[in-house]
């Protein structure tokens, strides 16, 4: 079977390509193909947060928002104001509804529910094999990441964000539903970056979130024993767990785009769109998504899509800092929040500040040590 555009992977990425095309006339012909395991998702797997302006295109879907949210920690403790924005949060559930629901509403696009083993650009097209098939295309958009290539690789340290969270419900009322706790780095460290994430929806009911920047997993009592502790400090006894949610993302300075050919791109965590330095992901997946679907309109080789910038590389040398010194995380973080205005920090993170912006938030840290690491990545590029 033959198609224009295969889709590997029926997560955030891929439907956000797929939803693109289908709501694009400019791509009304083209014969599309999502292979996944599991598609479509009936589960709710994850939940996205963001920070935008108060109005915008995922209202609808937005679980709860919020104008105020809190940074914690023993240097440090900030509650900020994000007016005019708002830090939203999405549940994957309802993303992937409404994606689904136009894409099976496309004639064109298929899906078929099974599991990828190799992809290949073979010049003129591309080959996806599954476990039971064959496909060929013109074009693949791929979303597998491959974790072997990025602990492999010794140019570019990872680290790994990884996480659990329990959403729970409390008998007594114990939340401030009006802020969210954006970092707690009053935990400890154990010679690792660490924080609680705290986002209530009422009274009642919050999403309490451990995570850490290291490189290594914990095992099961590694994540449930400090939530339980912090939910004792908070005073919190009575409540039951109503769902668990768990994930683990890349940070690195890999260059994700060297891996794509002329027909194959890489996209989401495994084309580089998770932002290095935080693991941030659905604002820049909308973003990326936008570009690519135009790029498709004017250009013919997915190798001139990506282009490095400047951002890259301050993602690079603090994760080079970090993967050294793993223990500074807290240190590093209260020092830029303690130090910047919130709406700057966030235009940095967006990668829509000015170079002048960004020495204003770099002169924020102790130097010394981003000096040396500066020098040396600049020597081994």
């Amino acid at each position: 079977m033959e198609f224009d555009y295969i889709i590997c992977g029926g997560g955030a990425s891929g439907l956000s390509i797929a939803s693109g095309l289908s709501l694009d006339q400019y791509f009304t012909n083209k014969k599309i193909l999502i292979i996944d395991s599991e598609f479509p998702k009936k589960k709710n797997d994850r939940t996205w947060c963001f920070w935008e302006n108060d109005k915008s295109d995922w209202d609808d879907l937005t679980h709860y928002k919020w104008e105020k949210v809190i940074f914690n920690s023993p240097q440090i403790n900030k509650t900020i104001s994000l007016n005019p924005l708002r830090y939203k949060m999405l549940k994957s559930m309802s993303y992937y509804k409404q994606c689904n629901d136009l894409i099976l509403k496309n004639p064109n696009i298929q899906h078929i529910n099974d599991r990828i083993v190799k992809v290949d650009d073979k010049g003129n097209f591309c080959e996806v094999k599954t476990e039971n098939n064959i496909y060929k295309s013109k074009k693949v958009f791929n979303s597998i990441l491959n974790w072997e290539l990025l602990k492999n690789n010794s140019k570019y340290p990872l680290l790994i964000q990884h996480f659990e969270g329990w959403f729970i419900k409390t008998e007594k009322d114990v939340f401030n539903e009006k802020e969210a706790t954006f970092m707690d780095f009053t935990i400890k460290q154990n010679s690792n970056t660490r924080f609680m994430y705290v986002l209530p929806f009422s009274k009642k009911e919050a999403l309490i979130e451990f995570t850490l920047f290291s490189k290594d997993l914990l095992d099961k009592q590694g994540y449930e024993k400090p939530l339980t502790n912090y939910l004792k400090e908070l005073g919190i006894t009575n409540y039951s767990i109503t769902n668990k949610e768990s994930g683990k993302i890349p940070m690195t300075g890999f260059p994700f785009h060297k891996q794509n050919s002329k027909n194959i791109i890489y996209i989401g965590s495994a084309g580089g769109w998770s932002k290095p330095s935080t693991g941030y992901t659905f604002k820049n997946i909308e973003r990326k998504s936008k570009l690519l679907l135009k790029f498709l309109k004017n250009e013919d080789d997915f190798i001139k899509f990506s282009k490095t910038t400047r951002f890259w590389f301050y993602d690079l040398i603090f994760l080079d800092v970090l993967y050294q010194n793993n223990h500074l995380g807290r240190k590093l973080f209260s020092q830029m929040f303690k130090n910047n205005q919130p709406k700057l920090i966030f235009k940095f993170l967006d990668e829509k500040s000015n170079f002048f912006d960004e020495l204003k938030i770099m002169s924020s840290f102790s130097t010394g040590i981003f000096i040396k690491t500066i020098l040396k990545r600049i020597f081994n590029l």
